[in-house]
């Protein structure tokens, strides 16, 4: 695969662990452009690597293979409007990472022709550890659609999904996700508090123990619910736990706040137009 030069429109947290992802993996940072209004997240930018950096996103994209928005939804159309002499002369590939924009909105700025991925990445790719869903429109090429493939793989995993649509869910699963297991964690703590433990031990035990049983699912060669049933002793104490999460509806619990999660991520869509 040809290497890419590769345009970032907004440099702030994502764009700079993506950049930092592409900068590991191999991706030359001369190759590799942004802009953003503000000096000091392209500083920090150019702390993780001498990529070229500006505050004019036009100038940014000139000439670029790979436009990458990742700017907030509020600032998408005047991102989009600020691009689109560059995707419809370059023949850019445009990957989005906003939540909420659909890739009907992003065309009427950018022109009909315009290829456009839109990406659902979380927050766990700060640490290359992430995961994104993919959907590309019908204007991508298969060179465009491994660009984007192998860009957000650089932060962590990829899952292609076949219709926009399924963003929502992907969004409501993975996009959301970390934050569940992060009041999951809480809760773990303080019931630990309130069983006699000193929260900096009740907070060590339960990050360690998630760390543990995420690595213990992706490493095995068992499904989840036998990975269960093998720390579930017959007549123990965690047998007594996964009963009285059962009979509280915990398994209710999560599938509405997934469904509330995509219902909402539906409803941005509309009210951005």
């Amino acid at each position: 695969m040809d290497i890419p030069h590769i345009a970032f429109v907004g440099a702030g947290n994502m764009a700079s662990s993506i950049i930092g992802g592409l900068i590991e993996s191999g991706h030359p940072a001369r190759r590799i452009s942004a802009a953003d209004p503000f000096p000091a997240s392209l500083e920090r930018l150019q702390e993780i690597a001498p990529v070229t950096v500006c505050s004019d996103n036009a100038q940014a994209v000139d000439s670029a293979d790979v436009i990458i928005l990742a700017v907030k939804p509020q600032v998408m159309a005047e991102a989009t409007a600020s691009i689109a002499t560059a995707v419809q002369s370059n023949g850019a590939v445009v990957i989005s990472i906003a939540a909420g924009v659909t890739i009907t909105s992003m065309l009427a700025r950018l022109g009909p022709r315009a290829a456009v991925v839109r990406c659902m990445p979380n927050t766990p790719a700060l640490l290359g550890c992430g995961a994104s869903g993919l959907f590309a429109n019908g204007n991508c090429s298969q060179q465009q659609r491994e660009y984007a493939q192998s860009i957000l793989g650089a932060v962590g995993i990829t899952c292609w999904v076949d219709t926009e649509q399924a963003l929502d869910a992907i969004t409501a699963l993975s996009g959301s996700g970390p934050a569940y297991f992060f009041l999951f964690m809480e809760s773990m703590i303080d019931a630990g508090c309130e069983l006699g433990l000193d929260r900096d031990t009740a907070t060590t035990l339960a990050m360690q123990t998630s760390l543990g049983a995420s690595r213990m699912a992706i490493e095995s060669d068992v499904d989840l619910a036998e990975l269960r049933r093998r720390v579930t002793s017959p007549a123990g104490t965690t047998e007594r736990a996964i009963q009285t999460f059962e009979a509280d509806g915990l398994r209710e619990v999560v599938t509405n706040a997934m469904r509330a999660a995509a219902e909402r991520a539906a409803e941005m869509a509309r009210e951005m137009g």
